[in-house]
């Protein structure tokens, strides 16, 4: 029996997993950033608006775009626009959909609990360039004009921690 398993040792031999090998084990991380949807703007003093009916048509629009793309987590601030917006996305794809605190951008409990998923981040105008810029680690994106609805910007990390970006208008 000892020689069996000597000669198998011998042809077959049991590797240590490398660093590297765990590495080439591990996910990607991609994020998906997109602004809530047109809100109703009658009445300037009301800070947590509904979606018009434009904005309900546009994030229907975003779950048919983004219905090829299988999110591991959904998240959104605690704004109805926000909600109502990832709401879309995350009921054609049959998901809970989470509360960040867009003051606290990409936080270490945040990066724990995203690393190696596929995520999508449902914002404004202002957090969305500013959550792509601290995960970059440099200011590649200015706010967003009040105007711009239809913006996606995509941030993926390799495992090794290499960093790509882009942004796409939708309209």
């Amino acid at each position: 029996m000892t020689a069996f398993l000597i000669f198998i040792l011998a042809f077959f031999p049991v590797e240590n997993p490398s660093e590297e090998n765990i590495q080439k084990q591990e996910a990607m991380t991609s994020y998906y950033f997109i602004r809530h949807a047109e809100k109703e703007v009658s009445d300037p003093a009301n800070k947590d608006p509904d979606l018009t009916d434009e904005g309900r048509s546009r994030a229907q629009k975003w779950a048919e775009i983004l219905k090829e793309v299988e999110f591991d987590l959904i998240f959104t601030t605690d704004f109805i626009r926000t909600r109502k917006t990832a709401e879309a996305v995350a009921n054609s794809q049959e998901k809970e959909v989470q509360q960040y605190d867009p003051k606290q951008l990409y936080s270490e409990e945040f990066q724990k609990k995203t690393k190696g998923k596929t995520v999508l981040v449902v914002g404004h105008s202002n957090s969305n360039p500013r959550f792509v810029n601290v995960i970059l680690g440099e200011k590649a994106y200015e706010d967003l004009p009040e105007s711009e609805y239809g913006s996606l910007y995509i941030v993926n990390i390799s495992p090794d921690g290499t960093k790509s970006h882009q942004v796409h208008y939708i309209n």
